[in-house]
């Protein structure tokens, strides 16, 4: 039996324990992050109110079903071209099968011979491109614009930290035929701490501009919701209200009422027309991308004076490349003298080795003021048997030994003083 005294501290350790498996199944499960649907392959028209009589349920359905492929098209048409709904083709039923790749039931009453439900068609992209005029089903779409959905209900706004209708909504809204390029985020990793309702009203431009890099967008859409309920589960009441830029500016705004209570269904239709006012703004050339989010440019520099440079002496010619073989045949001497010869011989501005073998065949890299010919005759003067093509000269020795090097040149003697000239006239 548990005492009087006991009591009280095991039931807060009951609760304890209680709310910290209640926070652990949160977190292990998650409470945020509903990815958007991908609607790039098909082509969505949704709300479509059918109400039909026939013989019994089933029949009611699937003319149901018929009369929402066949507005759903018409609808399509109008709103890819921009007109009016009069003016869309009616096509028939054989040809909608084929382009029709689902049909979503929104909320149907099914009774014994009547059919009244809500219906959304989807078509599918590439096959009714053709019947729509559109080239591969592709819709003109503004830039890459980052969404924010923004709640607002029990004086708390809240975007994407919590699962909540709206977000829901706008993940699950199809935007394959909409003029607005959404970024929508999920909600799931850094979302809730990047896009939330507070920094949507951060002044700095370089916050933003941080931002939409980040998502790959180019500017802001804000759409925010007012939700009021009489009480719960109740009868609700919607005020949306449509924002562009980082401003937040206001481009249009409508209230929902739901006496049902159905919150989820007040919000898609929010959504739906929330597109439309973007739609709409676009359309008026009211969804410009602020020109503070671009980079400022940089700072202009001082004109610095621009100093005269000095013209560049050209560099002396080096002379031309000649390739000069010496064949030792087995004597040392022959490559020694023979480089000798090279160095001290007028016109040759260099000489440089490039493989050395003393007692076979050697390769010298000679830089020769002149041709090729007067190297070879230059050479063949001092001695040596020579033989050239192409831009390769061929040295060996003419006889038993290499021919000596010529004398150097007499040193420059200085020209002799001339006696002074004696005075003329008697000598003492």
């Amino acid at each position: 039996m548990i005492s009087r005294h006991l009591a009280v501290p095991l039931s807060l350790l009951l609760a304890a324990v209680t709310v910290s498996a209640v926070v652990y199944g949160q977190l292990e499960t998650g409470d945020r992050g509903i990815l958007p649907l991908d609607s790039s392959g098909t082509l969505e028209v949704s709300g479509i109110h059918v109400d039909v009589g026939a013989a019994d349920a089933q029949s009611a359905r699937f003319a149901g079903w018929r009369i929402a492929q066949r507005q759903g098209f018409r609808v399509l048409w109008a709103k890819m071209h921009n007109a009016p709904l009069a003016q869309a083709p009616n096509l028939p039923d054989g040809t909608l099968d084929q382009i029709v790749s689902s049909v979503n039931v929104e909320r149907e009453q099914l009774g014994p011979n009547r059919y009244i439900a809500d219906l959304g068609v989807q078509f599918d992209r590439a096959r009714a491109a053709a019947f729509l005029g559109v080239e591969g089903g592709q819709v003109q779409r503004t830039a890459p614009m980052l969404l924010v959905p923004i709640l607002v209900t029990g004086g708390t706004e809240t975007s994407v930290e919590l699962r909540n209708a709206w977000q829901k909504a706008w993940a699950q809204y199809r935007t394959s035929t909409s003029p607005i390029d959404y970024v929508r985020v999920s909600g799931l990793g850094a979302d809730p701490l990047l896009v939330n309702a507070a920094l949507t009203t951060r002044p700095g431009r370089g916050w933003w501009r941080n931002l939409l890099d980040l998502y790959g967008a180019s500017d802001v859409l804000v759409a925010e919701v007012q939700l009021q309920r009489l009480y719960p589960g109740g009868p609700a009441r919607a005020r949306f209200i449509a924002m562009h830029g980082p401003d937040r500016e206001i481009v249009g705004g409508f209230t929902l009422t739901s006496n049902s209570g159905d919150v989820q269904g007040l919000m898609a239709e929010g959504v739906r027309r929330t597109d439309e006012l973007f739609g709409q703004a676009l359309s008026a050339g009211r969804l410009m991308r602020d020109t503070s989010l671009d980079l400022p440019p940089p700072p202009v520099l001082p004109e610095q004076p621009i100093a005269a440079q000095p013209v560049a002496a050209k560099p002396a010619s080096t002379g031309t490349a000649i390739q000069v073989q010496i064949s030792a045949n087995g004597d040392v001497n022959v490559y020694n003298f023979a480089m000798a010869h090279l160095r001290t011989m007028p016109g040759v501005a260099s000489a440089t080795p490039q493989l050395i073998s003393p007692t076979g065949t050697s390769y010298v890299l000679v830089s020769y003021h002149g041709d090729i010919a007067g190297l070879a005759a230059a050479l063949s003067g001092r001695g040596w048997a020579v033989d050239f093509a192409g831009t390769v000269v061929h040295v060996h020795s003419a006889g038993n030994k290499p021919p000596p090097l010529p004398p150097p040149p007499p040193p420059a003697t200085a020209a002799e003083p001339q006696p002074a000239a004696q005075p003329t006239g008697q000598h003492p």
